[in-house]
C-alpha cells in the first residue's frame, strides 16, 4: 500500500515531435507516414527500453499531427502540457521550416533528430534548427546518425538508440527531480558544509523545494504514537528475524545492557518507519486521525542531522538510513528511498542521480583514506595486485550505505546491485545475512544505535560521484568510474581495524588515464573535493556528464572517455579544443536551467 501511496503523482513522459517539410499539394503528402513513423518507432523504443521509478514501463505522448509550422507546433506544446510531458524529442527525415517548428519550451530538455538520408535532407533541418536553439539560448541535443540510411528504412541505428537513450535516462532524471522536494531532517551535522542546505542551488539548478523538520520530530511522533502500530510490530518482528547483531566492541564500561539494546532496537526501527512517512507520508495516519502528517513532504531524497545534537543522547541514524537507502524491508523488495547522513544534501543529490539514472541503490561512504602499495606492504606484507595494484580508496561511513552495497546480488554470475524488479527475495535474504548490526560505538554515539557492518565485494564496475559547491560560480560535480576490489581477509582486517571495523566497507580503485586528476590513485584522492561520495553501480559516468549538462553544472573532473560524452550542441560553439573549458563557459552562459 505505502509503495503504491508513494508514487501516486505520476512520472514525467517524453514528448515525441515528428516534424514535416509543410509544404502541400505532394511535398508534405509524401511524407506523412514516414515521419510519423520514425515518431511511433522512437516511442516504442523508450517504451521497451526505459522504465520508471517504480518499474513500469516509460510512456510517451506523440503529437497530435505532423509539425509543419508554428500552429502545428503550438498545438502539440499544448497537447504536452496537458500530459506531463518533462522532455521532447524532435524526429524527422526531412527538411522542415526551423524555428516555426522548434519546440520552444526552455524549461526541459530538447533533442533533435534528423534522419540521416540523401533523399530528402533530414540532416539539414537539424542543422538548421539546432542553429536556431543556440541562437535562443536553448540548449538542444542533437542527433545523427552515422551512416546514411534509405529513406524505406525505419530501423533505428544502434548509435542512434546510444544517444536516444543517453538523452532520455537523463531528461527523464531532469523532469523526475522537478517539483519534488529535499527534506532536511535536522540542521548541519559537525560543521560539514554539504549539511548547509544551499535553497538557491535545489530551486535553480534542480526545480525543487527544500523542506525542513526539527529532529524533535521523531521524538513527538515516537511519544504520541503517530506511525502504524500493526507495521512497528511487523518491522520489529522482521529486523529480529533478518537482522543479526555483530558483537560489541565498546569497552565494557561503554556497552548497553541487553534490556538497553532491545530498547535500542524498538527506537530505530520507529525512526526508520518516520522518517519514510515524513519523506512521502502515508494514507494509515490518516486513518489514525493524523491528517496532517498523512501528507509528508513530498520528499525525493532527505537527510538526517544526527550528530551530535540526536546522537549525544538518542541511537544514531544508521538503521534507519541504511535500510532506507536499501531495496528491501519489512514489507519486501521495493525502490530505495534517499537518505543522506549527516544532512550531507551536496551527497544526498548525487545519490538521487545517481539513483534516477540506474535505479539502483546508492552507497554513502567517506572517502576516507588512500592506500598505496608502499603503505598496504608496510602495514600487511601483502603486494597489491590486478585492478588495486596501483593503489586503493578506502570507503567507509557509519552506516548509511544500502545494503545492496555488499554486492550480493548478481548479474551473469557476477557481484552486482540491480533495479528492485530484478532482485530476487534470496538476493535480499544474502545481502541481509552478509550485514550485521554492531552496537554503535559509544565514543562517536553515546546515544547507542547500531551501524550496518559488511564487505562489498569486488569486481563490480562502479562510479564515484560527488557536487560540490563554490562561491561565485555555483555547483561542480566531480567523477571517478572505477570497480570494487577484494583484498585477501587478513589484509582487509588490519587495513579495517585502524578505523572502525563496526562500519561497513568498500575497497575502491578508479580507472587511471596517466593525466591530471587521474594520474595516479592517489592524485583522485587528492583531487576529491570533500569528505564523501556517493557511489553507484556501473561505469555510468557518461549519463552524469549528460544529466549535468542539462542542469547547467559544469564536470570539474572525470574519466569518462572522450567519445562517450554526450552534451548539447551548442557546447562546441564555445571552444573545441578544451572540452572541460567549453563546460564551463557553456555553464555560466545559459545559467542554471530554472533561474
Amino acid at each position: 500500500m505505502i509503495e503504491q501511496y508513494r508514487w501516486q503523482g505520476g512520472f514525467p513522459k517524453i514528448g515525441i515531435r515528428p516534424t514535416i517539410d509543410g509544404r502541400r499539394r505532394g511535398v508534405r503528402e509524401s511524407l506523412e507516414e514516414k515521419t510519423m513513423t520514425m515518431a511511433r518507432n522512437v516511442a516504442e523504443f523508450f517504451a521497451s527500453s526505459l522504465r520508471n521509478p517504480d518499474g513500469s514501463p516509460v510512456e510517451c505522448v506523440i503529437a497530435d499531427t505532423c509539425i509543419g509550422g508554428v500552429a502545428e507546433a503550438s498545438a502539440a506544446a499544448k497537447k504536452f502540457a496537458g500530459e506531463n510531458v518533462g522532455l521532447s524529442v524532435t524526429v524527422t527525415p526531412c527538411w522542415c521550416y526551423g524555428t516555426e517548428t522548434m519546440d520552444m519550451d526552455a524549461s526541459i530538455p530538447q533533442a533533435v533528430w534528423g534522419f540521416n538520408g540523401t533523399e530528402r535532407p533530414g540532416a539539414v533541418y537539424l542543422a538548421a534548427v539546432l542553429a536556431g536553439y543556440a541562437q535562443k539560448g536553448i540548449p538542444a541535443f542533437g542527433i545523427y546518425g552515422h551512416d546514411v540510411q534509405d529513406l524505406a528504412d525505419n530501423s533505428i541505428p544502434e548509435d542512434v538508440q546510444e544517444k536516444l537513450l543517453a538523452f532520455a535516462r537523463a531528461g527523464l532524471a531532469v523532469a523526475n527531480l522537478k517539483g519534488k522536494s529535499y527534506l532536511s531532517m535536522g540542521s548541519v551535522s559537525m560543521g560539514i558544509a554539504g549539511s548547509v542546505v544551499n535553497e538557491g542551488f535545489f530551486q535553480e539548478y534542480l526545480g525543487m523545494r527544500n523542506e525542513y523538520v526539527d529532529m524533535s520530530e521523531f521524538v513527538r511522533r515516537m511519544d504520541e504514537v503517530i506511525y502504524d502500530p500493526a507495521e512497528y510490530e511487523k518491522a520489529l518482528a522482521w529486523v529480529k528475524t533478518n537482522c543479526k547483531e555483530g558483537p560489541d566492541n565498546n569497552e565494557p564500561e561503554g556497552q548497553k545492557s541487553r534490556e538497553a539494546k532491545d530498547k535500542d532496537w524498538e527506537t530505530v526501527v520507529k525512526m526508520a518507519i518516520i522518517a519514510r512517512d515524513l519523506m512521502i507520508g502515508n494514507p494509515r495516519l490518516a486513518e489514525l486521525g493524523f491528517e496532517e502528517e498523512a501528507n509528508g513532504h513530498n520528499a525525493i531524497a532527505s537527510g538526517f542531522q544526527g550528530q551530535r545534537q540526536w546522537t549525544d543522547h538518542f541511537p544514531n541514524g544508521d538503521f534507519m538510513e541504511a535500510i532506507l537507502n536499501s531495496s528491501f524491508d519489512w514489507n519486501g523488495i521495493r525502490s530505495p528511498y534517499i537518505v543522506a547522513t549527516e544532512n550531507d544534501s551536496l551527497n544526498g543529490v548525487t545519490m538521487l542521480f545517481g539513483y534516477l539514472l540506474t535505479h539502483t541503490a546508492q552507497i554513502f561512504a567517506d572517502v576516507r583514506t588512500y592506500w598505496s602499495p608502499d603503505a598496504v606492504k608496510r602495514v600487511t606484507g601483502h603486494t597489491l595486485e590486478g585492478k588495486a595494484a596501483e593503489g586503493i580508496i578506502h570507503l567507509i561511513n557509519s552506516g548509511a550505505a544500502a545494503l545492496d552495497g555488499s554486492g550480493e546480488q548478481t548479474r551473469n554470475g557476477q557481484p552486482a546491485m540491480k533495479p528492485h524488479w530484478e532482485i530476487t527475495q534470496d538476493e535480499a535474504n544474502q545481502c541481509l545475512s552478509a550485514t550485521s548490526w554492531r552496537p554503535a560505538s559509544t565514543g562517536y554515539f553515546r546515544g547507542g544505535g547500531f551501524s550496518s557492518d559488511f564487505l562489498t565485494k569486488g569486481g563490480m564496475p562502479v562510479t564515484m560521484a560527488r557536487i560540490n559547491l563554490v562561491k561565485g560560480l555555483g555547483p561542480v560535480l566531480q567523477i571517478a568510474e572505477g570497480y570494487t576490489v577484494d583484498l585477501p581477509e587478513a589484509v582487509h582486517d588490519a587495513l579495517d581495524k585502524r578505523t572502525d571495523p563496526t562500519w561497513p566497507t568498500t575497497w575502491f580503485a578508479p580507472v587511471l588515464t596517466g593525466e591530471g586528476a587521474f594520474k595516479s590513485v592517489y592524485d583522485v584522492m587528492n583531487n576529491w573535493g570533500a569528505n564523501h561520495g556517493a557511489i553507484s553501480y556501473g561505469h555510468v559516468g557518461a549519463d552524469l556528464i549528460t544529466l549535468a549538462s542539462m542542469l547547467r553544472i559544469p564536470v570539474n573532473m572525470h574519466n569518462v572517455p572522450e567519445e562517450k560524452i554526450y552534451r548539447p550542441k551548442v557546447w562546441g560553439l564555445l571552444g573545441t579544443a578544451d572540452a572541460e573549458g567549453a563546460d564551463y563557459r557553456a555553464c555560466q552562459n545559459f545559467g542554471p536551467l530554472y533561474k
